[in-house]
This record gives structure tokens, sequence and C-alpha cells, in this order.
């Protein structure tokens, strides 16, 4: 068995859910405008992979894992598919899950979905962002599908699939390379990099560059705006050295391309002061950066505290940074 695998006892799942949901949220990705005709609303494709990537993973770990580790903190729960206004969604969305489970019925996916309902109270559990990355993946690009497994208030794993990120880093990252990556990570043994979303190829282990004062400085940025202060972001480089070109994608995914070497950090700074990030937007990513030698924190050097149920209560904004 693989360091990684025998490290954690369930990461096999995890990298056979996660490859699983990749292959079915990039078929609804393809099939963008059908959805889209069918359903009369430019937002349900994401809609519909949201609620099928949850239902497969939920459904995925239950066929291996006992129901004690099979407790997910979820972003989805299936209240509103219950309704008769989403009766076209749920039917799309059981349609999905259908492609790789033929038997399963309506009601086994709602419930999968809901099954991702626990409170993070427990002293193990899943956190799972089925598509992190929602205007990437509308517009054909980059999202990212994310599992990260917390126990005792620490992320000890993390896997995270990344269907349209292609291995090579040369690859412009405004294309799209639909073979895909998926990475994992667990306390202890490394992160790595497998490719075409695959769990039984031989993965690659990633290490992050380190940081070099005469090299210009390259960040992950948003192709969403609103994510992060960018006025701020600035004001960090240019006190810490010259920028370099960004790397601008959607999503999770900025985990890795620090985690990996093609960059050297990603900023999630505090856009209002209200606002709290969810545990489910860094668990995985994070375990796999601090896995290659990266370092996570939030904006006043504090480590992420996973201990708060679904929200970071006790931090602000992130880093990730070599």
């Amino acid at each position: 068995m693989h360091e990684l695998q025998s490290q954690h006892h369930l990461i096999p799942a995890a990298l056979e859910a996660v490859s699983t949901a990749c292959a079915v949220s990039r078929a609804v990705q393809a099939n963008l405008a059908q959805i889209c005709e069918v359903t009369k609303d430019d937002r349900s494709p994401v809609t519909v992979a949201d609620f099928a990537v949850q239902a497969i993973v939920s459904l995925s770990l239950a066929d291996s894992l006992y129901p004690s580790d099979c407790l997910i903190v979820g972003e989805e729960d299936a209240a509103v598919l219950r309704t008769d206004e989403q009766g076209v969604v749920l039917q799309t969305v059981l349609e999905a899950v259908k492609s790789w489970r033929p038997q399963v019925t309506k009601e086994e996916v709602l419930d999968a979905i809901d099954a991702c309902n626990h409170d993070g109270s427990s002293n193990a559990f899943w956190a799972l962002d089925p598509i992190d990355g929602t205007k990437g993946f509308l517009r054909g690009q980059h999202y990212a599908i994310a599992l990260g497994r917390i126990e005792e208030g620490e992320v000890v794993a993390g896997v995270m699939g990344c269907p349209n990120l292609s291995t090579d880093q040369s690859f412009p990252l405004d294309e799209v390379d639909p073979q895909g990556v998926m990475y994992a990570a667990s306390r202890g043994a490394g992160a790595w990099e497998f490719a075409d979303c695959n769990p039984t190829s031989s993965p690659m282990r990633i290490i992050a560059q380190q940081y070099e004062e005469s090299r210009p400085i390259r960040f992950c940025e948003s192709a969403e705006k609103g994510h992060s202060n960018r006025g701020d972001s600035g004001k960090i480089v240019d006190a810490i050295g010259t920028e370099g070109e960004p790397a601008r994608l959607d999503s999770q995914c900025k985990y890795s391309l620090v985690a990996r070497g093609q960059a050297d950090g990603y900023l999630r700074l505090p856009t209002s002061k209200t606002y709290v990030e969810k545990i489910w937007d860094h668990a995985a990513g994070m375990c796999i950066a601090i896995e290659a030698g990266a370092v996570v924190s939030d904006v006043s050097g504090k480590p992420l505290e996973f201990t708060h149920g679904h929200r970071l209560e006790n931090n602000r904004g992130v880093i990730c940074a070599t």
C-alpha cells in the first residue's frame, strides 16, 4: 500500500469518492447549455453538480466505511429539492447520480444529501465542499471538489479533485485540461498528485517552492474579484518583494498551486468585518499545502481552528504561503 494510504486508513475511500465525483461533475459541466434549457435557469448546472457530488461522496463513503466514519459537514441540504418547484432540478440531479449508480432511487439521493448534515461537534468528521468555485464551474473553467478529514479539532487528511487542472504546470490556467488532477495528503505523509483524477495511478509527491528574495513572487488570484481584498493584497506583495505574474483561477485549486510549487502564496483577506470563513472552503486545501511544506494561518498568524462547527469563528482571513 502507498505511504499516503497507509498513513491514514480512510484515504483510499476518500480518493475513490472524490474521483467518482470528478467524473460526474465533469459530465454535468459539459452539458451546461442543455441543463439550462431544461431547467430555465442559468445557474442550475452548478446546483445540479453541487447536489449530485454531495450525494455521490456520501453514498461512496458509506459503501466502504463504518457509519461512525461517515459523518460529513456538507455545504448543501436537500430541503429545496423536495419542493414541487425544483422537481426538474431534482430529476436532473438523479440522472447525474444514476450515471454512476444506475439503480439509485430519488429518495436514496435525497437522503444521501441530507446525511451530510453533521454539525461538526463530534471528535471526527469530514468537511465537504462539493463544488468549490461556482463561477469557474459555470464558465466551463476551474473548480474543486474538496473533502477534508477533521479529528480532535485537527485536519489530518485531505483529498481534492481539480477536474480541469493540468498536471503540466506550463499549461495555461485559462484553458481546460479534461484529464484533470487529484491531490491528497495526510498528516506526516506528505502531499501527493494523482494524474487524471485516477486513485489507482502512481502518485507523485509535490513540494512547495522555497522562498528566494531575488525571485519575483507569484500569488494566486481569484477570477472572482469579491473573494479577497485586492488592495491589501497588493500592499503585502509590495512590502515583501517584486510581484510576478499572478496565477488566476477560481476555487480551492489555489492551495494546490502553492503546494506543487507553481505559486508562492494565496491570500484570502477579509472583505468585511462580519464575514467568517467556512471550514469546507479550507480543510482539504490547507492539509495538502501544509504537507507540501507551505504555511497556512489566518491574517494574524494564528492557526486555523476547526473546533467551532461549520465556521472558522476564531479566525479572520486565510494566508497560505511558502
